[in-house]
């Protein structure tokens, strides 16, 4: 039997995340269940480009989600639900990261040379056998070790538009920048990364900062539990579907 929650199917997408918010403002742990699940990537991958850790990722995100819901009373729609999610992990990242002081890391000026071993994981066809698998995974790790060596506000953007698919504007009013910074910052990115980028096949490039299954349950569960603490939640938040 479908979940009164599953997204209807006549109303609009806009009305049933709206539903969604209402209910979660009101305390409805279901709720804001499923809108977890519906952001989980996007917020991760957001703040995994501006702290390069998976851990302090996920705390980000978590806090996030924390500050989002004690607010949603506030939240009165005049931009995506999306955008708005984004604002808060950025600053929660960004916050962290000046507490953290400046990372070490060196900026190489180009990155010609990439691992042979990736070029040849990248020019073999397409299997499903366990070599193939760990090909992907070594083409995976040096995208995203590429990727870090980016300056800060280029990793965030080129995150977003290259492996979120998120438009120009979308970008700009999240990190609310001008749409010609947006795409500057872009195209200076793709320049850094050019020689990977140009091997590169896109199934490699949108699994950057893989976001698994077990990842999204975790920071679900951890959200739940401080939200049900803190008298945020009144619901369960389980047996609830992930939302499309």
């Amino acid at each position: 039997m479908p979940s009164e929650l599953s997204p209807p199917s006549g109303p609009p997408a806009a009305d049933f995340e709206a539903e969604l918010v209402a209910r979660a403002a009101s305390g409805d742990g279901e709720a804001f269940t499923v809108l977890m699940r519906r952001h989980n990537q996007l917020l991760f991958r957001t703040a995994r480009s501006i702290l390069q850790n998976d851990a302090d990722a996920e705390d980000a995100v978590q806090e996030a989600y924390l500050r989002a819901w004690r607010a949603l009373g506030r939240y009165r729609a005049e931009s995506r639900l999306s955008t708005w999610l984004v604002r808060i992990v950025v600053n929660e990242a960004l916050g962290r990261r000046r507490r953290a002081g400046p990372l070490t890391t060196p900026l190489e000026s180009a990155m010609d040379s990439p691992d042979p071993r990736v070029r040849v994981a990248l020019a073999d066809p397409p299997e499903d056998g366990p070599e193939a698998s760990v090909a992907r995974r070594e083409v995976r790790e040096q995208l995203e070790a590429e990727i870090d060596r980016l300056p800060e506000g280029f990793r965030t953007v080129f995150v977003l538009r290259a492996v979120e698919e998120m438009s120009v504007e979308e970008i700009a009013e999240t990190l609310e920048i001008p749409a010609a910074t947006v795409r500057t910052r872009y195209f200076r990115a793709r320049n850094l990364l050019r020689a990977t980028l140009e091997s590169a096949i896109p199934a490699p490039l949108r699994s950057a900062y893989a976001f698994d299954g077990e990842r999204c349950d975790r920071i679900v569960a951890r959200v739940l539990a401080r939200a049900r603490a803190e008298g945020l939640a009144v619901g369960s938040g389980t047996g609830v579907p992930e939302a499309p």
